[in-house]
């Protein structure tokens, strides 16, 4: 008798430690997501100047290009994937605000283009059927992302006329957002 109700007691005690551990997961989840989706929408001041890291990627001919040589320009860096659905959802607004600022602002959209899932061709193919106009580059040896330590995309720095990241942004991004973080590199 004695032992079942302690295996009924222990039995009760594991329902409401895993009810309750639900419920915490439940809420830290909530709470993250709000956070990862205002973090989305906004951008994310530097503490303090960093340099942007150098890093080499190919142009639409297959020329290698460094992002040092943008230097002196602001620029807007994003890395993006043709299969990543919030990639997509931006590349509108890029293509809208690099027409209208392209000569005040190098917009260097790279594709992080491995090979495996993402490759140039299709790559390529996607921007010529969604009939984008900014400069495409490709990370065929992910470069840019081992050097901008990216783990999600899309990501977005905004790099000022000295070659300092002034601002980030991390996922899909809105048109006031974006002209908000070209507003901080203008500024300078």
């Amino acid at each position: 008798m004695t032992n079942q109700k302690t295996t009924i007691i222990i039995a009760a005690a594991l329902v409401v430690v895993l009810l309750g551990a639900s419920a915490l997961y439940s809420s830290l989840s909530k709470s993250e997501a709000s956070a990862s989706a205002e973090a989305q929408r906004t951008v994310q001041p530097e503490d303090e100047s960093v340099a942007a890291p150098d890093f080499t990627m190919l142009d639409a001919e297959g020329n290698s290009v460094a992002l040092s040589n943008h230097i002196g320009t602001p620029i807007v860096l994003n890395f993006w994937a043709s299969w990543c659905s919030p990639c997509k959802n931006e590349m509108p607004v890029f293509d809208t605000v690099a027409a209208e600022l392209g000569d005040k602002v190098d917009f260097i959209m790279v594709n992080l283009t491995h090979g495996g899932r993402e490759t140039v061709e299709g790559a390529t193919q996607f921007i010529k059927e969604q009939g984008f106009t900014f400069p495409v580059y490709f990370d065929t040896l992910l470069e840019g992302a081992t050097a901008y330590s990216v783990r999600s995309i899309p990501v977005t720095y905004f790099i000022d006329t000295e070659g300092n990241v002034q601002a980030y942004s991390a996922g899909s991004m809105d048109e006031d957002t974006l002209r908000q973080g070209i507003d901080m590199i203008l500024a300078e």
